[in-house]
């Protein structure tokens, strides 16, 4: 059996549209990956700022300004320099 025009025209058309198709597969595919890319970058901006508050909210509990105070309130009192012994870090390990 021959091939003829017609079916030539079928086979070509048939590889055009599963052409087109694939096409269309990934560009939704890469729509998809770029929304959930802008949704993941916005999250990290938030949780960025909200990081960025509890490292200004630690450092503002523990100045010397509230825990002074504090400190007075459950009886304690501040060391003289003579009691205060500075520790020296361990350097991290290689």
């Amino acid at each position: 059996m021959a091939v003829r025009g017609r079916h030539w025209v079928a086979i070509w058309l048939l590889a055009f549209l599963a052409a087109a198709g694939v096409v269309v597969a990934r560009t939704t595919a890469g729509l998809r990956l770029a929304r959930a890319l802008g949704e993941a970058r916005v999250a990290q901006a938030s949780l960025e700022g909200r990081r960025a508050d509890l490292e200004r909210r630690v450092r503002a509990a523990g100045s010397r300004t509230v825990l002074v105070p504090r400190a007075q309130r459950l009886g304690l009192r501040l060391p003289s320099d003579s009691e205060i012994v500075l520790l020296p870090a361990r350097e991290a390990r290689r």
